[in-house]
């Protein structure tokens, strides 16, 4: 089992940043690839972007670039995403999560564990 918990969501204006973190315990933490996914009301479940077993390779879903910044430690068992020029269409909540594929896994449904999400609400 891992057990994922994230932290660090709020309420922001527009323009504004959020950093996001989620804590891992219980097995090897570098063991699984990792993504931020989030979800808003009514709306499909999302991925934001994912890092592979090393954090040297990551892909972010193409709304996201340039704006959010995936990193995780892997002595620490912590993955961090720094949200930047944040919109209202960035209000979701978001949820970290983990997998064992190899790569760089983007289907929700190829995460096996998931932390209870943080609402991330962003101000016009």
């Amino acid at each position: 089992q891992l057990q994922l918990v994230e932290s660090g969501g709020g309420l922001v204006q527009a323009g504004g940043s959020l950093r996001l973190s989620c804590a891992a315990s219980g097995r090897t933490f570098s063991s699984y690839a990792l993504g931020w996914f989030r979800q808003a009301p009514g709306k499909e479940r999302e991925s934001v972007v994912t890092i592979a077993r090393s954090g040297g390779i990551t892909y972010y879903a193409e709304s996201m670039k340039g704006r959010f910044t995936i990193s995780r430690d892997n002595a620490k068992s912590t993955v961090d995403l720094q949200m930047n020029a944040l919109k209202p269409e960035d209000t979701a909540v978001y949820y970290c999560a983990a997998s064992r594929l190899l790569g760089l896994p983007r289907e929700a449904f190829h995460y096996e564990y998931w932390g209870q999400g943080t609402q991330v609400t962003v101000s016009s």
